[in-house]
């Protein structure tokens, strides 16, 4: 199994940044592909950012010019540096891993945008 604790979310005001961090522990050796979802009150998670084994990334549409995903192995931590943040990216977000152990996802953590 793996284990996920996302951290870094607060109060922003619009156009403030933010880095959230996901870190990993347990079967992290099994883990293919971590991303980054997202779920605001009233609507359904969204896929925000993922990054392969390999360090290939993928976003969404709207937070690709302003969100960035990495992550850094030694330490078994996912990152989103989040720029130019909006009101309507405030959600409750949250880390995930696709491993060869199955699915996991981390509790979340809430990020607010102000206007």
């Amino acid at each position: 199994q793996v284990q996920l604790v996302e951290s870094g979310g607060g109060l922003v005001q619009a156009g403030g940044s933010l880095r959230l961090s996901c870190a990993a522990s347990g079967n992290i050796f099994s883990i293919n592909v971590m991303g980054w979802y997202r779920q605001a009150p009233g609507k359904q998670r969204e896929l925000v950012a993922t990054i392969t084994r390999d360090g290939n990334t993928n976003s969404a549409d709207s937070v690709k010019a302003r969100f960035t995903i990495s992550r850094n192995s030694a330490k078994n931590t996912m990152y989103l540096q989040m720029n130019s943040l909006k009101p309507e990216d405030t959600a409750v977000y949250y880390c995930n891993v696709e491993s060869y152990t199955g699915n996991y996802w981390g509790r979340g953590t809430q990020v607010t945008v102000s206007s």
